[in-house]
């Protein structure tokens, strides 16, 4: 009996190590998650005000490289999901947005080009054989407009010299600390109907309505040329795109495993009440068994 009790104390006292290190991550994520939010939150109102500005300047007879529509050529999906797991389901919903997804079934296997961001993208594609052309993980949290440029350039140069059609992304939309929606949107080429796609998905999602910015008469004056103004606005547009979908996966990410590591604290609370009450109860038992060996030796 001992020997039993023994083991179940090695257990309370091994599950009672396990709570603090969950409840340890659960406040690094809540305090991580928060940080983000806030960079999510300003990074999502800056790309849609410079969204609006250029929807209100573009010019229909006006292309850049990045505007140029194309019937021919390969499709890039660009695959956001997180470098670490413990996060939940987050990584799993994303993946299951790709896999499902209208666009990623009708694309042949030969018209796809898989970009990953994230550990997990990357091993899920190759656990499932599925050809990463370029992958990107470990990427710095404190993210600048330079880093985000280096991976937004590769994007560009199979844009520009490897016949792609379209870029599309495959990230989450932060809501809030408890909700998230992992959405496919385009992000190559450049246009009008984008601009919509970037501006008015979430707020259908949100229920919500985007207030159009009336474009009929342009209210800036471009220096050195509206050409070129609209060239520089669409290069920057694409790595703030970028940068908006890192910053709410991190955001994301951050509130998936807060919730995962409060529901594994919870549970590890509910186990230690249970191997104490097993615990009492075996003790309580052997307790009982002494006393009746010794009122049976008395008599």
């Amino acid at each position: 009996m001992s020997g039993s009790l023994n083991e179940i104390k090695k257990k309370i006292k091994a599950t009672k190590n396990t709570r603090k290190i969950t409840k340890a991550m659960q406040l690094v994520a809540a305090s991580k998650m928060r940080v983000f939010q806030k960079k999510a939150v300003h990074s999502r109102e800056f790309a849609w005000d410079l969204l609006e500005i250029l929807r209100s300047n573009l010019d229909d007879e006006m292309q850049t490289a990045l505007m140029e529509k194309r019937e021919k050529g390969k499709t890039v999906f660009v695959l956001y999901t997180s470098d670490k797991g413990l996060c939940g389901a987050l990584n799993t919903r994303i993946l299951k947005t790709l896999m499902t997804s209208k666009k990623w079934l009708d694309t042949p296997e030969s018209d796809r080009l898989l970009f990953t961001v994230g550990k997990k993208s990357y091993d899920f594609a190759t656990f499932r054989g599925i050809p990463v052309e370029k992958s990107f993980h470990s990427i710095n949290e404190k993210i600048t407009a330079h880093d985000a440029l280096e991976i937004v350039s590769e994007i560009i140069k199979y844009w520009n010299h490897h016949k792609v059609k379209d870029v599309v992304m495959i990230a989450p939309h932060y809501k809030n600390s408890l909700i998230y929606y992992p959405i496919m949107k385009t992000y190559l080429p450049f246009s009008d109907n984008m601009v919509d796609e970037h501006l008015n998905s979430v707020m259908r999602i949100e229920g919500g309505v985007v207030d159009s910015v009336d474009s009929t008469e342009p209210f800036i004056e471009h220096e050195p040329s509206q050409e070129r103004f609209i060239e520089v606005m669409v290069e920057q547009m694409v790595t703030a795109l970028f940068m908006q979908s890192f910053l709410e996966l991190k955001a994301s990410e951050y509130s998936s495993r807060m919730m995962a590591m409060q529901n594994a604290t919870d549970a590890a609370r509910d186990m230690i009440d249970r191997y104490s009450l097993q615990y009492n109860k075996a003790r309580q038992a052997a307790i009982t068994q002494e006393i009746a060996e010794i009122v049976g030796g008395s008599l």
